[in-house]
Order: structure tokens, then sequence, then C-alpha cells
């Protein structure tokens, strides 16, 4: 049975340097097997969560799409920058967002019991790990299992060369190595 995972950068930005290294995550899954559906964030449009707008208005337009592409994926390959030592508010309100319940829904129907493989870069030694570190807090408490696998690809423009392929053997071996754990966790808890 193959595993459906779906990825998505928490940057939205045109050239983002994540989306880049959630490239190389993306076709690494996709040699073991997974099927792989990539999202923009943005193309969602969602507002601010604030809990009187979400009353007054109810869900937001889009927002029943992108649960419904939470809900039918086994698992989920999230690279995201590192904004001031956590990770960045569109992540953030898009999964505030997909958390809420909707009629007919279990709570938490999007994430739960669902496997997380987290992934950042930054120009700067640390790589985004700060931001991931709370990023998979966030996720824990709502109920996902984030791999321990947590990939940091310090110093972007010396990883990559020209054509946006990583240089070094460590980078490309964490990379390799996430894809291949969550493309095998999520096809065991499915089995």
């Amino acid at each position: 049975m193959t595993c459906k995972i779906l990825a998505f950068d928490g940057s939205g930005r045109t050239g983002s340097i994540n989306h880049v290294i959630l490239d190389k995550v993306v076709a690494a899954a996709k040699t073991h097997g997974a099927e792989v559906t990539v999202i923009d964030l943005y193309d969602y449009d969602l507002p601010l969560y604030n809990g009187d707008l979400h009353a007054e208005e109810g869900m937001p337009p889009r927002l029943d799409s992108l649960k419904a592409i939470f809900r039918e994926h086994d698992a989920f390959l999230i690279a995201s920058p590192e904004y001031n030592g956590s990770f960045s508010p569109l992540l953030k309100n898009a999964i505030d967002w997909v958390s809420r319940q909707g009629p007919g829904e279990t709570p938490l129907q999007g994430f739960k019991g669902k496997i997380a493989g987290l992934i950042a870069t930054s120009p700067g030694k640390i790589g985004g790990l700060r931001g991931l570190y709370q990023l998979n807090t966030v996720l824990w408490s709502i109920g996902m299992l984030v791999l321990p696998e947590i990939v940091s690809v310090p110093f972007f423009k010396d990883a990559v060369d020209e054509n946006g392929d990583l240089k070094n053997d460590s980078d490309k071996n964490a990379v390799a190595n996430l894809a291949r754990r969550i493309v095998a966790v999520t096809s065991a808890l499915k089995d």
C-alpha cells in the first residue's frame, strides 16, 4: 500500500530556499515509493486566525479544500524557515485553521496520528533548527508523531551548487535518510 505524503514549506516566498530543500526530500521520498503532493499554503488565502472572526464568519472559503488535503494524506514533509528563533507565521496560521473542528469531523482530524518529517535551511550556521524544535512541540501537541530525524542545512549558499543540488555528503545523507524514514514509518503504521 502506497503512503501518501503532503509536502509544503512555511515560507510561501517565491524562490524560497526552504522550498529548494523541500524539493530534495520530495524527490527522495518518491524514489522510495511514496505518492507525494506538494502544495503552497499561500494558495489557500487564510486570514490571520482570530476566534471572534471564526465565530462571526465561520471557516474561510478555501479552508475546506485545505483540510480535505490534510485528511487525505498519511504524513507531512514540512520545510520551515526560521523567523526570529521560531517557525513562520504562515505555517502557524495554517496549523491553527486546519486544527479547527468542522461539522462531521473528529478533533484534530487533519493531524492526529499522522507522521511529520521536518527540514529547514537558512543562510546562517544554525540552519533553521530553533524553529524546527518549536514546530516539533506544536505538532506533537496536536497528536502527530514527529520523526526524530529533524534535518537542518546550514549556510544554504555554500550547501548547494548553481543547480540547487546539495554539495556535501552529510547533507545529502540527511535528506535521503529523512525521506527513507518517513516512507518506512508511515508504511509500517498503515499496515
